[in-house]
């Protein structure tokens, strides 16, 4: 056992080794890749190779492994290629999937699989990038995007989507190209060698995983538990921490945004003259010094791209005198001195700007938007305000700021989740799920009939050898020895219970000689009718008579009980046993009377053994074996089918033999006389179905006739 231990820890030892070996493989081809399309500047990714490959050959873990870690590498030199690992992950899922040899040889599946790759790769990825960096952001296909979108039949998505997936489509079908190649190029054992598993128990072979996969539940297979547990599990911690995060993040960006109109408003108060402010209302461009301070209030602007506007009004109860109002893309500025009225989102605002108070940045929806505005006083020499400095930062680009940071979270985590889960799903594939199945489907496969077949069964649970090292592993243990123990015991109580009816049937046959024997003339009378009820039956059974009562259990009570036929002879006297002569009308019914005698025996007999079959059919054949099939017959004079089967099989059996045999009273017939009056006799004495088996063998009633006749047949 140690030996096996030492064995299975060594192999297991050697399949890390090989896995760690082919995910760093899989990591260099996928920068080398990369490195190499960089350096010859080639509208190609290549990026991805070494994960597909390493999914093809190892599996879906190596794989997931490969695309996770060759991003994060990438990441150290180009933070972005971090958000998308998550591309690379959903590629080895794919390219495990199809990793069959037989699957990659059908063109149609060739073709699915590259089309799903450049889907992920140019689809998904292209989603990705609009989402981060927006229109013509980001990647080699910047140029080509622009170009499709200046011939104004495509919508910027639209060029970005296609441009992303023709490019990344060329790329991975030199990719599955070198994957197939990878697949069919390795010899079949090496290949097998780099095949990822982490069996805790005998491998199973593919119609074995197969079988094992069919077991049926009554609700949800373990296998989902797990997955929906791990799911849920990650989703709620991703759900939670997404949320915590966009709202740090979001409340982060707007303070530091706040800061920063705050900054700028600061700094446009600082370049206004106080003194001139009521100049630069009337005169505008026209006043002194006026275009210079507003080339100044444009540089500040333009200082960061997150302010919006930059202006400057002068508050009254009026409403707001535009001192500065600069020019956008999208809106023209007004000109000095136009009244703007006050926005009912200030009002509360409006007494602290009248009496020239510095107040918080507030955010506003209004006229010019979702904004958040940094208001900065502006004092003359008295210490009074004459007007107000402000800068709008656009709350829609925070927004948008954080829907980036979200889409950049997501991806991290997603690639994350899907290694997580596919780590969670391996393990508890082979850990648990296997293992369970496995026993299950043996112990389906233990029950049986036979010996040989249960032995089997004990053999192949043993088998197993299932060495998880924790529960599962005490569970099997327990269930091998608990199948070991009940073979042997099912195998002791069948030896005992052969042993038993083996006596029992010594002893039906030492009672039925003791009866048998008082008539010196009889002794093998019960062995002969046996003989023959056996013949019958079979003949029948080989013909289709009577099919739903001629079982084989059926047929063996009856060969048992059929030398209990006449035990009721027990309590005929000697003398009329053994008489030479035709008995008389009185000792014949005395005679008749075994029968009933007979049924008492054997009702006490069934009265300690109440739920003996072989009994219920001996009380039959020693109550009904000399009724008559119209009805003639005694004790009670049935008729037809109303008599038991194997009472009018014994019948049959009964009177041949006593014809044949020599009897006190008279010689043996002859053979063919005999077969003769069953013959005339069936359909009035006997069931003519049984009669009839009787005839069609009569070749083996012959032998058995032969081999113990008292006369010549």
């Amino acid at each position: 056992m140690g030996e096996e231990a030492g064995s299975t820890s060594s192999i297991r030892k050697r399949r890390g080794i090989v896995a760690i070996i082919l995910i760093a493989v899989g990591i260099f081809i996928n920068l080398a890749g990369a490195n190499i399309t960089a350096a010859f500047s080639l509208p190609l990714y290549l990026d991805c190779i070494g994960t597909v490959v390493a999914s093809v050959l190892g599996g879906f873990l190596p794989g997931i492994a490969v695309g996770f870690l060759t991003n994060i590498i990438k990441s150290f030199s180009d933070p972005s290629a971090l958000y998308y690992g998550v591309l690379n992950v959903l590629i080895a899922v794919v390219s495990a999937y199809f990793a069959d040899k037989k699957r990659l040889k059908k063109l149609k599946n060739i073709v699915i699989f590259t089309i799903l790759l450049s889907l992920i790769g140019g689809g998904i990825g292209s989603v990705l990038t609009w989402f981060l960096y927006g229109f013509a952001g980001e990647g080699i296909s910047v140029s080509f995007v622009e170009s499709l979108y200046d011939t104004g039949v495509l919508s910027m998505f639209q060029a970005q989507l296609l441009a992303d997936y023709l490019i990344d489509l060329a790329d991975k079908i030199i990719t599955v190209i070198i994957a197939i190649l990878a697949l069919n190029l390795l010899p079949e054992k090496l290949e097998e060698e780099l095949r990822f598993n982490g069996w805790r128990q005998r491998a199973l072979n593919e119609k074995e995983r197969r079988a094992v996969g069919k077991n049926s539940t009554r609700s949800v297979s373990l296998r989902t538990k797990i997955l929906l547990i791990i799911i849920a599990a990650l989703f709620s911690i991703a759900f939670v921490a997404s949320v915590i995060s966009y709202q740090i993040y979001f409340d982060y960006s707007v303070d530091t945004h706040t800061r920063l109109g705050e900054g700028v408003a600061s700094l446009a108060a600082s370049v206004i003259d106080p003194e001139k402010v009521d100049e630069y209302i009337e005169s505008g461009d026209d006043a002194e010094g006026y275009a210079e301070v507003k080339k100044l209030l444009y540089g500040i602007r333009d200082s960061s791209p997150d302010i919006e506007y930059v202006y400057v009004y002068k508050i009254d109860e009026e409403g707001c005198h535009v001192v500065f109002d600069l020019d956008t893309e999208e809106l023209t500025g007004e000109e000095p001195g136009t009244l703007i009225p006050f926005d009912e989102s200030f009002d509360e605002y409006i007494p602290a700007l009248l009496a020239g108070e510095k107040i918080e940045p507030i955010i506003t929806d209004d006229t010019y938007g979702w904004l958040l505005t940094a208001y900065q006083p502006v004092y003359d020499a008295n210490g009074k305000c004459v007007c107000y400095a402000a800068a709008d930062v656009s709350m829609n680009r925070i927004r948008e700021n954080g829907y980036s940071f979200l889409a950049r979270m997501s991806s991290l985590f997603l690639g994350f989740f899907i290694l997580v889960l596919a780590l969670g799903v391996w393990l508890a594939e082979y850990n648990l799920i296997l293992p369970v199945n496995t026993m299950a489907y043996a112990a389906k496969r233990f029950a049986s009939d036979s010996d040989e077949e249960m032995e089997k069964g004990v053999e192949r649970i043993e088998g197993l050898d299932i060495h998880t090292g924790d529960e599962i592993e005490h569970l099997y243990k327990a269930f091998s020895k608990m199948t070991r123990d009940n073979y042997e015991y099912v195998e002791d109580i069948r030896d005992k219970t052969e042993a038993i009816s083996r006596m029992q049937n010594g002893l039906i046959w030492v009672l039925a000689d003791m009866v048998e024997r008082r008539d010196e003339y009889t002794g093998n009378h019960v062995r002969n009718t046996a003989k023959y009820a056996k013949i019958i039956m079979e003949q029948m059974k080989k013909e289709g008579s009577y099919a739903d009562q001629l079982t084989d259990e059926f047929i063996e009570n009856v060969v048992n009980a059929a030398p209990l036929h006449d035990v009721g002879k027990i309590h005929v006297s000697d003398t009329i046993l053994n008489k030479p002569g035709k008995l008389t009308d009185e000792e014949f019914d005395l005679m008749k009377k075994h029968t009933t005698a007979g049924c008492d025996i054997i009702q006490q007999a069934m009265d300690i053994v109440p739920d003996s079959d072989y009994l219920k059919e001996a009380k039959n054949l020693a109550t009904y074996h000399h009724e008559k099939w119209n009805g003639k017959g005694y004790p009670e004079g049935l008729s037809g089918e109303d008599i038991p089967l194997s009472a009018r099989i014994m019948a049959v059996a009964d009177v041949f033999d006593a014809l044949v045999s020599r009897r006190s009273y008279k010689p043996g017939m002859p053979f063919e006389k005999a077969i003769s009056i069953i013959r005339e006799d069936s359909g009035t004495h006997f069931d003519p179905v049984v009669a009839q088996a009787f005839l069609n063998a009569e070749d083996k009633v012959r032998k058995v006739a032969e081999d113990t006749s008292n006369t010549p047949v």
